[in-house]
């Protein structure tokens, strides 16, 4: 081989070489997905990205330039999960393999992160989180629905709480899964089927702790939607406290854990009893202070309160004394009147009124007499006089002259008597009167009397 001239070998240079692998890198290596971690981040003022993606035992160069990278919805930061699509190439002037990155998204938890922040905004303006409409919980809940797994920590700690704090509450356990495929449309629909049957006075939807992951069930927007048009006030206790999901924003309220939940929905058991004694003294104090308010309102009465008997005997004793007075008056006014009466009589006896009455009865039938005649002569003259008028009265009464034939005529609200066209008009309404009856009607023409 050490035989061969120089022109007889086929010898690449090192560009040749490069430019050789570079194809066969992109003609063997179709447009494909890796998953990394980013490091050695650059952002020069081209605008270009370039970054290393590594994981546990590898690393691998990547160059993402400005005509692919001005589509991010992201900013890609050190240490950031990621998730590429790029092809295999090579870069000649240094002979280093690289991934040419035609997309970017973010992967694992700052995938989830990012959705969800995209969820709350969208939510947030369509008013979904508003106050108005939270719903306000109930002070005493009689039955109290929980929503959550059945054989999660969370359902312990819910019940655990509910016996110490309110045991006459009665629970109703509605199972679903908090994770996994398929959780947030079972939790959807018990969410649904809670407030259809409307058992509860209060729902608690809750589970224990986890990662964002763990926890995307409650992060699922059918959900959201769920929770905002139930009727039943719903209070979630979701992870801990640090953890917000997009169903604690929609909720009526949210409680930092599941056993936070059971305490605000409930009273404490010994707080109301201390209520229940504190009130109890109050209304017994009260009704102590109306007993003796009263009591001294009787003993007033009794204390005033006669006995009719003693009423009875001082009017029988006023009439006895009224008697008494009536008789000593009547003995002192009998004598009196009798010598009256007495000196009257004699009086009466010494004027002998039966001469004067006779003459005075004379005088009387004379002056009758005269005034028989005087009244005789008087209506004699007052009946001529009489039927002279009634003579004149006859002649001159308009119902002979109806009676002839003739009528008369009314205008007005008045019923002014018509004696000529003068103040009427075609339209006006008229009454007319016969010998026997009338009638009523409307002129249809005027014509006046130029004589």
């Amino acid at each position: 081989m050490n035989d061969l001239t120089q022109t007889q070998r086929d010898i690449y240079t090192v560009s040749r070489l490069n430019q050789a692998v570079r194809g066969l890198l992109e003609s063997h290596f179709p447009l494909l997905w890796v998953s990394g971690e980013i490091s050695n981040l650059a952002r020069p003022r081209s605008g270009h990205i370039y970054f290393t993606l590594k994981d546990e035992a590898a690393q691998l160069r990547c160059a993402m330039f400005r005509g692919f990278n001005r589509h991010l919805g992201f900013q890609p930061k050190e240490g950031m999960e990621v998730l590429v699509r790029g092809r295999v190439g090579l870069y000649p002037e240094r002979g280093d393999y690289q991934l040419i990155v035609e997309y970017m998204e973010e992967a694992g938890e700052g995938a989830l992160r990012r959705a969800f922040e995209v969820l709350k905004q969208r939510l947030t303006v369509e008013g979904l989180f508003d106050e108005q409409h939270k719903q306000a919980l109930p002070g005493i809940p009689k039955r109290i629905g929980l929503i959550t797994s059945p054989t999660g920590a969370a359902l312990h700690d819910l019940l655990s709480v509910l016996e110490r704090r309110f045991p006459a509450a009665e629970i109703l356990i509605y199972p679903v899964p908090v994770q996994g495929t398929g959780a947030a449309e079972a939790i959807t629909q018990m969410v649904q089927l809670a407030n259809t049957r409307r058992e509860c006075d209060v729902l608690v939807l809750a589970r224990g702790g986890g990662s964002l992951e763990d926890l995307w069930a409650f992060n699922d927007e059918t959900l959201a939607r769920a929770i905002h048009t139930g009727t039943i006030p719903l209070v979630t206790g979701v992870g801990h406290e640090v953890d917000f999901s997009i169903a604690d924003f929609v909720a009526d309220q949210r409680a930092a854990t599941p056993s936070a939940a059971a305490e605000l929905i409930t009273p404490d058991q010994a707080e109301l009893h201390l209520n229940v004694a504190q009130l109890q003294s109050r209304l017994t104090h009260r009704v102590q202070q109306q007993l003796q308010t009263h009591r001294e309102n009787l003993q007033w009465l009794r204390r005033s309160l006669r006995h009719p008997r003693l009423r009875l005997q001082e009017l029988s004793q006023h009439c006895d004394q009224l008697g008494l007075r009536l008789q000593r008056a009547a003995q002192a006014v009998l004598p009196r009147q009798k010598n009256r009466l007495l000196t009257a009589n004699g009086r009466l006896e010494q004027q002998a009124p039966g001469e004067h009455i006779r003459t005075h009865r004379l005088l009387v039938e004379r002056l009758e007499h005269r005034l028989t005649e005087t009244i005789g002569g008087h209506m004699e003259s007052q009946r001529t006089t009489l039927g002279r008028l009634n003579h004149t009265l006859q002649a001159l009464n308009p119902q002979k002259t109806l009676e002839r034939g003739y009528a008369i005529v009314t205008h007005g609200p008045n019923q002014q008597i018509l004696r000529g066209t003068q103040g009427i008009k075609a339209g006006d309404h008229i009454s007319t009167r016969l010998a026997h009856g009338q009638f009523h009607g409307t002129v249809d023409e005027v014509e006046p009397n130029e004589n």
